[in-house]
């Protein structure tokens, strides 16, 4: 009686073969995981215009003056027909603050009011206020001309552009045409054509290179 040939013993793998085969399921794993954080959603790298102070309009705290004074440039937003001091990072126990730029340029200042604006060039803008008020009752400018010719040209466009009183104002350029060398402090009737009240404060000296207008801009309530 024949007997059944045995099953032939399996041969096992080599060590080398074995250590390739874990050393490739490793790598499948990475380029898995790689390819999973390759596809996910990314962070937005746009900052806000909040994160970098780029608001369109300028703050009145520490560094938003210093930016002023570097940049040369100040927009305040009256749209509301008043300039409350939380919307320019100032608190409400704080008095105004001072712009002052001279002997390093004029400041652009912008003032957007409920119609129009308010702008000229200036180095020195005040900001009025108490520290029981949470607004500015007044944000005060300074214009400069180095003839009278030039005083009347700011005159007039004061008159033309926020409605302040040309009769008034035409009297008084009239005045000292006739008679130049003279001296005069002189406020002209506020015009209030923006929705808020501009006043121009005639600083005129006629033995001076330079003539002032202090401009004041008040609420109109």
């Amino acid at each position: 009686m024949k007997s059944r040939p045995s099953s032939p013993t399996a041969t096992p793998a080599p060590r080398s073969r074995r250590q390739a085969a874990v050393v490739l399921l490793v790598l499948t794993g990475i380029l898995v995981l790689a390819g999973c954080r390759m596809g996910g959603a990314t962070a937005d790298p746009t900052p806000h215009a909040s994160d970098t102070g780029t608001s369109e309009f300028s703050s009145l705290d520490e560094a938003g003056v210093d930016r002023i004074r570097q940049t040369k440039i100040a927009r305040l937003d009256m749209t509301s027909g008043w300039l409350e001091k939380a919307s320019v990072g100032v608190a409400q126990a704080s008095n105004g603050p001072e712009v002052n730029t001279r002997g390093s340029g004029k400041i652009e200042l912008t003032i957007v009011a409920p119609n129009g604006e308010i702008t000229g060039e200036s180095d020195r803008i005040r900001f009025n206020t108490t520290d029981s008020r949470t607004d500015f009752s007044e944000v005060t400018y300074f214009l400069t001309a180095g003839s009278l010719d030039e005083f009347a040209s700011l005159i007039r466009d004061g008159v033309e552009r926020y409605g302040i009183d040309s009769v008034v104002a035409e009297r008084w350029i009239s005045s000292m045409e006739r008679h130049p060398e003279d001296k005069s402090d002189y406020s002209v009737t506020s015009g209030t054509s923006t929705g808020l009240e501009v006043n121009y404060d005639l600083r005129y000296d006629g033995t001076k290179d330079i003539q002032v207008i202090i401009v004041h801009v008040w609420p109109l309530d």
